[in-house]
C-alpha cells in the first residue's frame, strides 16, 4: 500500500529537475499522474518512464484555456484532482531590475503566479466535492532572500506564496490544505543558471549549512509525497525550506550583473 493509493495528481513542469521527480515520487507512491508540461519531448519521456499510472498533457501554464482544460481532463481521465503541485516556470535572465522587459515581466507573472492561481481556482470545486484536497506550490528562496538578477522569478513567487496562504486559510474547512515548498535542489533550472555562472557553484554548496546543494530525488520529492499524504491533514499554510537550512543565513548569491 502506497502513502497516495487512489490518489490523482497533476504536476506542472514535471518533464524535468523537480517536478519530474516529485511526479516519479508519487507514482512510486501509488498515485496517477497527469505530466502537465510544455515541451513535448521532456513530457512524453517522463509519462514513458512512469507508465500506466502517468499521462502526458501538452501544457502551457501561462494560458489560462490550457490551464483549466489540465485539471478538466486529470478528472474526466481518472474521475478527481486530488493533488495539485505548481512547479512549472518559463525561465528568465539573470540581469538587473531596471533592465527587465515588460514582455519578461508579464510572462513570469503569468507562468509563476496567474498559472499556479488559475490552477487552484479550477481544482477547487473538485477537490470541495471530496473534501479532500492538497495543493503544493514550489516557490523559491530566491524571492524570501531578494536575490539579485530576477526580479521577475522572486516576485511571480512571492505573489504565490501570498495566494498560497490565502487559500489555506479560505479552504481548510473543506479538508483542502494548501502549504509551501521553497526547495535548494540541482534542478534543470538550476543547472542552466550555473552554466552560464559557473562562478556561483561552489559559493553555493559553501553557505549550505550541510554543505551540498540537494538533491531532486533524494531530498525534495519526499516532501512533496508527505504534503500530498494523510499525513501531513492538519498542516496548512506553511513554507517548507527544504534547503539544508540555507535560508538560515541568506544566501551567496552576487552574480556580476554589471553596471
Amino acid at each position: 500500500m502506497g502513502q497516495l493509493d487512489g490518489r490523482t495528481a497533476i504536476v506542472t513542469g514535471a518533464g524535468e529537475g523537480i517536478g519530474r521527480s516529485v511526479a516519479r515520487a508519487f507514482v512510486a507512491e501509488g498515485a496517477n499522474v497527469l505530466v502537465a508540461e510544455i515541451d513535448e519531448d521532456l513530457g512524453e519521456d517522463a509519462a514513458a518512464e512512469f507508465g500506466d499510472a502517468s499521462e502526458f498533457l501538452s501544457t502551457d501554464v501561462g494560458d489560462r484555456a490550457a490551464v483549466e482544460a489540465m485539471v478538466a481532463h486529470a478528472s474526466r481521465r481518472w474521475g478527481s484532482v486530488d493533488i495539485l503541485v505548481n512547479n512549472a516556470w518559463g525561465g528568465g535572465e539573470v540581469s538587473r531590475l531596471e533592465h527587465k522587459s515588460a514582455t519578461g515581466m508579464t510572462r513570469a507573472l503569468a507562468v509563476g503566479f496567474y498559472g499556479p492561481f488559475w490552477a487552484m481556482a479550477a481544482a477547487l470545486p473538485i477537490m470541495k466535492a471530496n473534501s479532500w484536497g492538497r495543493v503544493i506550490n514550489m516557490c523559491s528562496l530566491n524571492g524570501v532572500n531578494a536575490h539579485m538578477g530576477t526580479v521577475e522569478y522572486n516576485s511571480a513567487k512571492e505573489a504565490l506564496r501570498a495566494a498560497t496562504r490565502t487559500a489555506a486559510r479560505e479552504w481548510a474547512g473543506w479538508g483542502i490544505t494548501a502549504n509551501i515548498v521553497c526547495p535548494a535542489a540541482k534542478s534543470a533550472s538550476f543547472n542552466r543558471v550555473l552554466g552560464e555562472h559557473p562562478e556561483l557553484l561552489a559559493a553555493a554548496d559553501a553557505s549550505n549549512p550541510m554543505g551540498r546543494i540537494g538533491d531532486p530525488d533524494l531530498d525534495i520529492a519526499p516532501v512533496a509525497v508527505f504534503l500530498a499524504s494523510d499525513a501531513s491533514r492538519y498542516m496548512t499554510g506553511n513554507t517548507l525550506f527544504v534547503d539544508g537550512g540555507g535560508h538560515i543565513n541568506g544566501a551567496a548569491w552576487k552574480p556580476d550583473l554589471g553596471d
